[in-house]
């Protein structure tokens, strides 16, 4: 890597700490091409992103942003999950560590705040941005349907009654 490429990296890592609302740092020692890809699609697929990175570069990356705090986390063959969804990254994070012991949680910045391994296991036990919405969803129509259903229960019996009637009168 030449001294452009480094500073590029320097800079779009910059930008990532600035943007995002968590970073989970993690030691990744002995993964699989295959396993960090199935991380990676992971990761993806939750709206997450998952890099190794050199950590010379991303202390100097971290340097002026919420997440400066992390600086002590990069030692050995790190590697950094960052997400805007406050959870996210957390979760991809802590189920592939269950399933594999090569991927370690070491800790992650929330903000301005550093959290520790167990705090991250218990971010990612939090629901997600998107199921709190449904959630919220959820509650704010239920009371709507069940006025609409108690509103429709008397007609629906005036109609059954006069059909009693019809037919009684029929017969």
């Amino acid at each position: 890597m030449n001294r452009s490429e480094k500073e590029a990296t320097v800079a779009s890592l910059h930008q990532v700490f600035q943007d995002m609302a968590l970073v989970v740092v993690t030691h990744q020692s002995g993964l699989t091409v295959a396993e960090s890809t199935d991380l990676r699609r992971r990761m993806r697929d939750a709206g997450a992103t998952y890099k190794v990175t050199k950590n010379r570069l991303t202390l100097r990356a971290l340097e002026g942003t919420p997440f400066a705090g992390l600086a002590s986390l990069f030692n050995g063959p790190t590697a950094i999950a960052f997400s805007t969804d406050p959870v996210a990254a957390a979760k991809v994070a802590v189920e592939f560590a269950k399933g594999n012991e090569k991927l370690v949680i070491l800790g992650a910045g929330f903000g301005e705040e550093v959290l520790d391994a167990n705090d991250v296991k218990a971010l990612a036990a939090l629901p997600s941005l998107d199921e709190l919405r449904g959630k919220l969803v959820g509650l704010l129509q239920a009371p709507a349907t069940k006025v609409a259903g108690v509103l429709q229960a008397p007609a629906g019996q005036l109609a059954r009654v006069f059909s009693a009637y019809g037919s009684k009168d029929a017969a």
